[in-house]
């Protein structure tokens, strides 16, 4: 009866340091959405980007993906971004999607054009290129030196 009395004790000492590390690493990471205005950006093609994907400038986290749509009128894909209320972006700036290495996440990428002028809550982000296709480019750089060698 001892036994499993300690066994109980140890359980629930388990179950509680388990939680403390659940607690902790909820609390230290950067995956919640960032509150803030709302802008749009559209793209001929999204490939990896999903509601909650990060929005990065220089690097720097400073939103996130709110949702994504495809424009029946123009098949682009429209991308709403929250951005922190703390950066205001110049109206000639750019959206790239981009990786995080060969595996990583992907990520909406943000650089700054240099125009005073910012672009105001519910804007657009005009300027944007869609991410490159690692397939189609290995696909070309083999099929490339096979005719070269061909020649």
């Amino acid at each position: 009866m001892k036994r499993n009395v300690i066994e109980t004790i140890m359980g629930a000492v388990v179950l509680l340091v388990a939680a403390a590390f659940l607690v902790f690493a909820v609390n230290s990471s950067d995956v919640r959405g960032v509150q803030g205005y709302e802008v749009t950006a559209r793209f001929n093609r999204i490939d990896g980007i999903t509601t909650g994907s990060d929005v990065r400038m220089s690097g720097i986290k400073i939103g996130s993906v709110l949702g994504e749509r495809l424009d029946p009128q123009t098949y682009l894909a429209e991308l709403r971004l929250s951005i922190s209320d703390a950066v205001q972006i110049p109206t000639d700036s750019t959206a790239k999607i981009l990786a995080d290495g060969l595996l990583g996440d992907t990520y909406l990428s943000i650089e700054p054009g240099a125009e005073e002028a910012t672009i105001e809550p519910g804007g657009q982000i005009h300027k944007t290129q869609d991410p490159l296709n690692l397939t189609d480019l290995i696909g070309r750089f083999m099929f490339n030196a096979k005719d070269e060698d061909a020649k």
